[in-house]
């Protein structure tokens, strides 16, 4: 069977399952059994494919069509400029948390030699790019999952970025020493929304989504505790969900210690991030 026969029938296949983009899923996803990039596999439809590559790529095609997201399927996720392993011990990074990584790099390269924390890990995604972006900085980050770890630290070393990684609940785990930044994507969607969410998202893991009732849990305990471990001046900024981010600021006003409260937007338009300063 051809490239273009086997692109076909996938996409047929893929549309039928109700998979959001099936030509460009079909497409990606050959081009990754086949080791290509996507434009040379569109342009040498007539090839064909080795019954080998045939039946990987149909057992791929089985996955996608009951929805399991194509990040895990192919292993990885492009973030910030690089390539991230991903698969279901961590959320898949999106590009809005790109708005957070922007945020504290322009607030780093004001420093000499700045310290940051990335709180909630998960794939190590902000950590890596802030160490990328920002090779002055000594970069920590946490995470509760103890798998969601393993993956950020095989990314940190893929990338070259020494971080220092810690497990526990939010700051349970951290060293005593204060930052200059802390950078958060915490859980933000409520309880009762976790099961209505697509059918890519129920795969990602739940500890990485659920943010209680309201969706706040998270917010309450890192705009209290945060100021602990922030030097005088130094910036804590928070990822979140649409329409949260006159509560998250209220929170963080009615923490007290904190200063220059804002509401960042992110390049959707869309209120996405909450940042402060410590008094």
């Amino acid at each position: 069977m051809t490239i273009h026969q086997l692109l076909t029938e996938a996409t047929r296949q893929l549309n039928d399952a109700q998979v959001p983009d099936p030509a460009n899923d079909a497409l990606l996803m050959l081009a990754h059994v086949l080791n290509k990039n996507p434009l040379s596999v569109r342009l040498d439809g007539a090839r064909e494919v080795t019954p080998e590559d045939s039946a990987r790529y149909r057992a791929l095609l089985l996955h996608r069509a009951k929805r399991e997201p194509l990040q895990y399927l192919l292993g990885e996720q492009w973030f910030y400029g690089l390539p991230y392993q991903v698969d279901h011990r961590v959320l898949i990074p999106r590009q809005e948390t790109e708005t957070l990584c922007e945020v504290g790099v322009h607030f780093l390269n004001k420093l000499a030699s700045p310290r940051a924390l990335d709180l909630c890990t998960g794939s190590g995604a902000i950590a890596v790019t802030l160490k990328h972006q920002c090779p002055h900085t000594a970069v920590d980050a946490s995470d509760l999952s103890v798998d969601a770890l393993t993956v950020a630290q095989a990314n940190a070393q893929r990338h070259q970025a020494q971080i220092t990684f810690y497990q526990g609940d939010l700051f349970d785990a951290l060293p005593g020493e204060p930052y200059d930044l802390i950078l958060s994507n915490p859980p933000y969607i409520e309880s009762a929304d976790c099961p209505l969410l697509q059918t890519e998202v129920l795969f990602e893991p739940v500890m990485a989504l659920d943010g209680g009732t309201d969706g706040l849990d998270f917010y309450r305990r890192i705009a209290s505790e945060a100021k602990s471990y922030l030097r005088s001046s130094g910036m804590l900024a928070v990822e979140l969900g649409q329409g949260q981010a006159e509560a998250v600021a209220d929170l963080f006003r009615q923490a007290g210690g904190y200063t220059a409260v804002e509401i960042v937007k992110d390049l959707y338009g869309i209120q996405r991030i909450v940042k402060a300063h410590k008094e």
